[in-house]
């Protein structure tokens, strides 16, 4: 670790923005003791995330940089989601992403001696379920209305209509949506 230099990494916001929203995420976002949704969505868009209509944020979120976050219309982020976007993370209408799932967006080399810090967008489409305890990891794209079931972990992206199991995550099946 003596060697590893992460300086080139420039998440935005600047340090006051950064550390001020460190403080407000902890005590106000990922609090089990505000349950109000409004308040966490306004301090959301304060801070430069945009966020559609309807959007319902639950207790215990944690979002690392909500500049590099998008949320479409009428979508649910469940109780203690860690959204640990240190790259975009686009997530659209009509998605759930269930209780303690993990959208992250970074992870290291773990070949070189200087384990560089790698950083890859996530979205995920219009639509799409990501189930409780996933993992959906950098890089990947959830195409519209797939279903990545709990558990499981995404390290590729997930195909339209696809219902994806286990670690790392395969296609089990179809899902069929009906009114």
């Amino acid at each position: 670790m003596a060697r590893y230099d992460n300086s080139w990494y420039e998440p935005g916001g600047g340090k006051l923005k950064r550390l001020l929203w460190y403080f407000v995420n902890a005590m106000l976002l990922k609090s089990h003791l505000n349950p109000v949704n409004g308040l966490k969505v306004w301090l959301l868009r304060r801070f430069g995330a945009k966020i559609g209509q309807g959007v319902v944020v639950k207790p215990g979120v944690s979002v690392k940089y909500p500049w590099m976050l998008d949320i479409g219309d009428y979508t649910w982020i469940g109780e203690d989601v860690w959204i640990d976007n240190l790259a975009k993370v686009s997530i659209g209408s009509n998605c759930c992403i269930s209780q303690g799932a993990m959208l992250l967006c970074g992870n290291h080399n773990f070949k070189k001696t200087t384990f560089d810090l790698i950083v890859k967008p996530i979205i995920i489409e219009d639509g799409a379920w990501i189930g409780a305890k996933t993992t959906v990891c950098p890089g990947v794209t959830v195409k519209s209305h797939s279903v990545l079931c709990v558990g499981s972990v995404a390290n590729n992206d997930l195909q339209p209509f696809g219902v994806y199991k286990g670690i790392f995550a395969e296609r089990i099946s179809t899902r069929n949506i009906s009114n």
